[in-house]
């Protein structure tokens, strides 16, 4: 039944020359507002304009905003829209796409602003079939709690001017980010959003800008969607992203990554000092296995993060399932069974790499710890 309501849609509205609807489109009347004099005879509203203001942008449809660059694109616009002011119009018309059937729809600053409907009559006068104007414009676009965009220059702006922000770069760290992205953003991989939330700032009001991988990604209008659900106030994104960034200002710094801590050990070349774990655990805590050689009712009680329990009892029957792939530092509380657990791997499998903790370890009910020697 939805199929051929759709169906039925798409005839109605193509006897007053308006497109079937997109697919992401809502299935609502086009027209939002009252027509005044000297306005577009064509008009669409907020619902409309949003099943082609997605990423990836859609073919055949171009959103126009005809306001000034500096002054009102730069600084907000709806996502995928490019600039034609409407005074440089006819030095702009390269912008315009080469099919004259390709749906237009122009905007501007809301039901006063007369320059979405002045580039509308132009764009006629050229020949464009498929001309429409959202008069509501793009007060009514925030007004209806959709996200606005910005452009790489006012992002570039931003930063000259060390205005506070927080940039966000969406893609994948070391695919992309680690290789080049733009200077100041920090890396939140759409992905991992939900695990890495805590790198957002604590004020909701802070202004947040994500970016991706330019027209095609949506991973960045997808993590600012989940922002603005955790309550953040003033969150735009950067639609055309890193590539648009490379294209006016060159290549961004890339990440190297850090180098691994080295372990110490102590006189006793078995054990790793205190120091050396303390940095590692810190700095690079995936560079090694940690295994909690008490029993499980300790380990219940409080342990490293990331810790694998393997009493020291059961170590001998168990010996096969330690992992090889990285060094393995042993500990217990004090460091007597976590020694016997080195020497029992070094006898059973003497190709692991193994350390252990000689030292006095208390966890506290936080997750903190103490270390003595």
């Amino acid at each position: 039944m939805k199929f051929h309501r759709m169906l039925a849609l798409a005839s109605a509205l193509a006897m007053f020359g308006l497109p079937a609807p997109h697919p992401a489109q809502a299935a609502e009347p086009s027209t939002a507002i009252a027509p005044k004099e000297g306005w577009y005879h064509q008009l669409v509203n907020a619902s409309f304009v949003a099943g082609y203001a997605i990423l990836p942008k859609p073919d055949g449809v171009m959103i126009i905003d005809s306001r000034p660059t500096a002054r009102k694109y730069d600084l907000g616009h709806i996502p995928t829209a490019i600039n034609i002011p409407d005074s440089q119009f006819e030095k702009l018309l390269d912008k315009l796409p080469a099919d004259k059937d390709t749906l237009l729809i122009f905007y501007c600053d809301g039901p006063e602003c007369l320059l979405s409907h002045n580039s509308a009559f132009k764009a006629e006068k050229l020949g464009y079939t498929r001309v429409h104007v959202y008069a509501a414009g793009y007060p009514d676009w925030l007004k209806q709690g959709h996200i606005g965009a910005v452009s790489v220059p006012y992002i570039k702006k931003l930063q000259d001017e060390g205005a506070p922000m927080t940039l966000i770069d969406s893609r994948p760290k070391e695919r992309k980010y680690d290789k080049g992205h733009i200077p100041g953003a920090i890396s939140i991989p759409d992905l991992q959003f939900d695990k890495l939330v805590d790198r957002l700032p604590a004020d909701k009001a802070s202004p947040l800008y994500f970016y991706c991988e330019g027209l095609t990604c949506t991973l960045s209008s997808d993590s600012a969607a989940r922002a603005v659900k955790l309550g953040y106030t003033r969150v735009k994104v950067v639609p055309e992203g890193y590539p648009e960034w490379v294209r006016r200002y060159g290549p961004g710094p890339t990440t190297e990554a850090p180098a691994k801590p080295a372990i110490q050990v102590g006189r006793d070349t078995s054990t790793i000092t205190v120091a050396s774990f303390e940095r590692i655990y810190r700095q690079a805590p995936d560079t090694i296995h940690l295994v909690d050689v008490r029993d499980p009712a300790e380990f219940a009680k409080g342990s490293f993060k990331g810790a694998l329990n393997f009493p020291v009892k059961t170590l001998e029957s168990r010996i096969a399932e330690l992992p090889s792939d990285k060094p393995i530092v042993f500990f217990c509380g004090a460091g007597g069974r976590s020694g016997d657990a080195h020497d029992l791997a070094k006898q059973l499998r003497p190709q692991l790499v193994t350390y252990f903790i000689d030292a006095e370890i208390k966890w506290a009910a936080d997750g903190g710890y103490t270390i003595t020697e």
